[in-house]
This record gives structure tokens, C-alpha cells and sequence, in this order.
């Protein structure tokens, strides 16, 4: 068999990434397990996008951990309206805005909001351990924590209208990424500054990629922390704030340096 497949020249480079490098040929083809790998990925994909969040399951996770959480639903009434709406997931339907009314803008300063996005797998199995380290790290700094708002079909936008709800200060989305081939499970986070309905993009700072194959819970929050602090010290958020705990890190030569700035 191993006279069948051509290698490629980068096979030594495939154990440092999960990416589909060096997969090698059979002929003109790709070799069958690379074809079937392939395959199995998609499906996995594809299952991510329309795997159903288990809201309930995760309010009660929220509750046990004494983290109190309520949840609403987005404009869209169903994964396929929200597949093909965007600006639907964007905004709480007619019920779940009452809801919100009911909290009598609160006044808190750190709101979070977590949205299933495109891959309910990420919520399920990142959101968890990293709230355990968040939620802590927030309350050590003094700041008042909205209860999490739990959310059905959203986009990242929604964290906005619901933030505004309850008088918070800054929103932090937890959100499930599109999937990729090699990361169905990929959990992004995004933060606003003075969060309002009609906020740009532009006004967001985001961390990727957050998952136990990738960004690990620990310096996602780390990065979280410095983003947050910097935000209430500064009063900004989005392409005016940058993430600056990688030089930081560097000039003090702590294990987040980076090789390439040698």
C-alpha cells in the first residue's frame, strides 16, 4: 500500500496542525482514507450547523453553578429561517423584547450573552469551563454581572438589543462559530463597548478559535480580562482598542512571546 500513495514533501509538517496539508496521491487522486477523512469532516460540519441547542440543559449547568441565566430567542422562528435570515438573528422576537422590558434596564456593567451561532457544539462543549474561569475573574474586579442571557437561532448583533435591556455597560457574546473541516467546535467571543441596537462591527473586539484544540479557556480569558479592564479605563471598544497581552507578555518574558518578533 505504501507504494501506492505518493507522499508529500510537507508530511513532516502535518503533526503541527489539524489542517488538511500533505495528504498525498494515488495517481492523480487523492488516497482513499484522506478522501474519506474528508468526508467525515464535512458531515461533521454540516451536523454543527444544524445540531439544536439545549437551552434548558445549559440554564440548569448556569444554575448549579450559582450563575443565575434566563433565555429569549431570536426573530428567527426556526434553524431554517435563521439559516437564511441573517438580520433576523440579529434581533429578540416580539416575546422575548417583553421579557427584556421586564428587567427595567438594570444597570449592570458586564452583560453576557451566549448565542448558539452557527455551531450549538461550541456552546455545549466550551462555554462551561470557560465561564468558570470568567465569571470569577469579573466579580474579583468588582464589576456587577448581568444574569447570562441564554440565546436560540442569534447572531453576534443580538448581544447588543439585549445588553441595552438591562443597562449594561459592556456585553460579552459567546458565540458558536461557522465549523470548518477541522473545527466544528470553535467557540468566538466578542466584546462592545457601550452596547446599543444599530452598533457596528467595527465597535467589537473579538477572540477566535476558543476550544480545547485551540485557544485554550485560560488565555482566552486572560485576553478577555485585559480587553474589559481596558475598556472601562479607556470608555472604547472595537478598532480603537487593540490586544496588546502578546507584547506585553514578550517584554516581560513570559511564555506568550512570540518567536517570530526575535
Amino acid at each position: 500500500m505504501s507504494d501506492i500513495v505518493t507522499k508529500n514533501a510537507w508530511n513532516a509538517l502535518a503533526r503541527f496542525t489539524q489542517a488538511r496539508i500533505a495528504l498525498g496521491r494515488a495517481g492523480t487522486s487523492l488516497p482513499t482514507r484522506p478522501h474519506l477523512e474528508f468526508q467525515f469532516a464535512h458531515a461533521r460540519a454540516r451536523n454543527a450547523v444544524h445540531h439544536p441547542l439545549d437551552e434548558q440543559a445549559l440554564s440548569a449547568a448556569l444554575d448549579e453553578r450559582g450563575i443565575r441565566s434566563f433565555v429569549v430567542h431570536s426573530a428567527a422562528p426556526d434553524r431554517a429561517t435563521y439559516l437564511q435570515r441573517p438580520d433576523l438573528g440579529r434581533v429578540p422576537s416580539e416575546a422575548s423584547k417583553a421579557y427584556l422590558g421586564a428587567f427595567g434596564a438594570s444597570g449592570f456593567d458586564v452583560a453576557i450573552v451566549v448565542v448558539d451561532g452557527l455551531s450549538a457544539f461550541a456552546i455545549e462543549q466550551n462555554v462551561l469551563p470557560f465561564l468558570d474561569l470568567l465569571v470569577p475573574q469579573l466579580t474579583a474586579q468588582g464589576l456587577g454581572v448581568a444574569p447570562v442571557a441564554v440565546v436560540r437561532q442569534g447572531r453576534v448583533a443580538i448581544g447588543d438589543p439585549i445588553a441595552e435591556a438591562l443597562g449594561a455597560k459592556l456585553v460579552v457574546v459567546l458565540i458558536g462559530e461557522r465549523p470548518g473541516l477541522s473545527s466544528p467546535d470553535s467557540m468566538g467571543i466578542y466584546m462592545t463597548w457601550a452596547p446599543a441596537q444599530g452598533t457596528t462591527d467595527a465597535q467589537r473586539n473579538c477572540i477566535s478559535n476558543v476550544r480545547r484544540d485551540g485557544l485554550h479557556y485560560e488565555e482566552a480569558v486572560y485576553k478577555l480580562m485585559y480587553l474589559v479592564s481596558e475598556a472601562f479605563r479607556r470608555g472604547l471598544s472595537g478598532v480603537t482598542l487593540k490586544d496588546e497581552t502578546a507584547s506585553q507578555a514578550r517584554l516581560a518574558g513570559g511564555a506568550g512571546s512570540n518567536f517570530l518578533l526575535e
